[in-house]
């Protein structure tokens, strides 16, 4: 892994309607909308009218993300959460995009039910960035993009509880409740946003497996729902995709 945060630039896609359009939509940034949950976010923004900045580590490869309708307000952009050091460059990218909501949904568990000390270095090392510091570090680098008034959601977990903790996925749940802790931090660096850490329930996704009892559909609109009951005021709270508060 590169050392250094930051984004990984792309080329510049403009928004395919009018100014008069645009200057009526609200507008969400979704970073990870390649595939599982952050397909089914850009998928239920889209349905409601939003405009829609997707990111994919790589987009020529998000086939099902660029084939989303969207009649000129999905924009693809190019985004590994894991290199960020050409974050300013994507800010620059997006000036004078303002964005409503600005969501992380990115994530990873390759170390899954592995006891942390039979768990690699290396992998240990970068799930806990991608899943921990990764998150706060793109926000932070974006939010001159956000508008006044403006939600920072986090994509977090249950799992990450420290009260709700059962053991399990060890490695992936300490990545949540860092993810967690450094949320607070943030939502304090910037005391007049609203900052949702955000559990998604467990889905049918390739990291829920085929048992979870959640499809995608179910999971992102409640996310959405929730994001635009609990996006006002100012704070960070902790929920999940039906509204319910989770304990830290």
């Amino acid at each position: 892994m590169n050392g250094v945060w930051g984004l990984v630039p792309s080329r510049r896609s403009p928004w395919n309607i009018n100014s008069r359009e645009m200057a009526n939509m609200e507008t969400v940034l979704l970073a990870g909308a390649s595939r599982g949950l952050g397909l089914g976010l850009a998928r239920e923004y889209l349905s409601r009218g939003w405009q829609v900045v997707a990111t994919a580590r790589d987009p020529a490869k998000a086939a099902d993300l660029r084939a989303l309708a969207d009649g000129g307000r999905l924009r693809v952009e190019t985004l590994d959460v894991a290199r960020p050091e050409q974050a300013a460059t994507l800010a620059k990218t997006l000036a004078g995009t303002k964005l409503d909501v600005l969501f992380v949904v990115a994530g990873q568990s390759k170390a899954g039910y592995v006891p942390i000390h039979d768990v690699a270095r290396d992998v240990a090392a970068e799930e806990f960035l991608v899943n921990s510091c990764a998150p706060p570090a793109v926000a932070e680098a974006l939010l001159p993009l956000l508008a006044p008034g403006g939600t920072v959601v986090f994509m977090t977990s249950v799992l990450g509880s420290l009260a709700r903790s059962e053991g399990g996925m060890e490695l992936y749940n300490a990545s949540k409740a860092a993810l967690n802790m450094l949320a607070i931090g943030f939502a304090k660096r910037h005391p007049d946003l609203r900052v949702i850490l955000m559990h998604p329930g467990w889905v049918r996704t390739d990291m829920g497996g085929e048992s979870a009892p959640l499809d995608v559909k179910t999971s992102a609109r409640g996310m959405v729902d929730v994001v635009a009951a609990r996006g006002k005021g100012t704070g960070v709270v902790y929920v999940d995709y039906a509204g319910a508060e989770l304990p830290w």
